[in-house]
């Protein structure tokens, strides 16, 4: 079998001929008859042994192998791929980040001291970290409650309305255009078995997925690292200065939030539309331009806040 998988390997194209199959041609079926294999449509008495077909069937192996998926290609290679939850949670945590402290800094920036907008702004930003963090944990603790509130009470449903649960069964599917006999059969199928009538239910009914049990920890971590890191940002040029030079730190600062906004706001569309083509692109540009105008907004009210409350006082 070796000596004739190699000869077919080093000479196809003699074998074919061999046979009498032309270019383009179908080739013919076999049929097992013993231990060997006739054609059909061959010339009689010739006939191909079973170690050729199975040659020539090793030389298809590669073909026939399924191919990985993605998932499982991500898998392999060790590539981490966030979640859109996460992603959600570092969109918050970021432009909160890139807006908040940056007004609070650039409004206590008109009282003069660099060393008073450090010291205020970090006071915020360790506390504006924590607060957003627990926000997350508790919205997460939350949506997990709730989803065993449903869990339960869809069971329940199952166990003692199963009419109730068919017509919801029917229900999902009626935008489909199904028959209702398919739709029953379907339905009946998953009325046999509980725990898939709860899963479709959960799913298709309700659409609420399983939450995962590390999301409130997850959540919590991501917006205030978000919330953080996005804070940190603005206060970075009243470190660099002296205590007197506080309107240069604020010129600075504006200089690198445009920048720092404006970045956020392109990655932030790029992530939703994508990043190719015309229109994506002028998307990502609109998107960059709204932050910086509700940066500027948030930080040009801080500002005259500050101003006004400094001067009511000193009349």
């Amino acid at each position: 079998m070796s000596f004739a998988f190699l000869k077919n390997v080093l000479f196809p194209r003699s074998q074919q001929a061999g046979n009498g199959w032309a270019d383009g041609e179908a080739r013919p079926n076999y049929q097992d008859s013993g231990n060997e294999m006739t054609s059909s449509g061959s010339r009689p008495g010739s006939t191909i042994s079973s170690s050729t077909t199975l040659d020539l069937e090793a030389q298809k192996c590669d073909s026939c192998r399924p191919r990985p998926t993605s998932q499982e290609a991500e898998a392999k290679h060790g590539r981490f791929k966030p979640s859109p939850r996460m992603i959600s949670d570092a969109i918050i945590g970021l432009s909160d980040g890139l807006t908040v402290p940056f007004a609070l800094t650039a409004g206590l920036s008109s009282l003069g001291n660099a060393r008073l907008v450090v010291l205020g702004g970090l006071a915020e930003l360790i506390a504006g970290a924590i607060s957003m963090g627990l926000g997350g944990f508790i919205g997460a603790k939350s949506e997990a409650e709730s989803y065993k509130a449903t869990v339960a009470s869809t069971k329940k449903l199952i166990e003692t309305s199963p009419c109730q649960t068919s017509s919801l069964v029917h229900a999902v599917f009626k935008p489909y255009g199904l028959s209702a006999m398919s739709t029953s059969t379907i339905s009946n199928n998953l009325h046999e078995s509980p725990p898939e009538l709860l899963d479709f239910l959960m799913r298709f009914h309700h659409q609420m997925p399983e939450p995962e049990t590390s999301r409130p920890f997850v959540s919590a971590a991501t917006i205030a690292a978000g919330y953080f890191i996005g804070g940190f940002v603005p206060l970075l040029p009243y470190l660099c200065v002296q205590t007197d030079e506080v309107l240069l730190a604020l010129y600075v600062s504006i200089g690198v939030m445009a920048v720092a906004l404006f970045a956020f706001g392109w990655v932030k569309t790029g992530v939703v539309s994508g990043w190719r083509g015309r229109k994506n692109i002028m998307a990502c540009v609109i998107g960059g331009v709204q932050m910086i105008i509700v940066g500027s907004a948030a930080a040009g009210a801080a500002v005259g806040l500050v101003r006004a409350i400094d001067r009511g006082q000193d009349v």
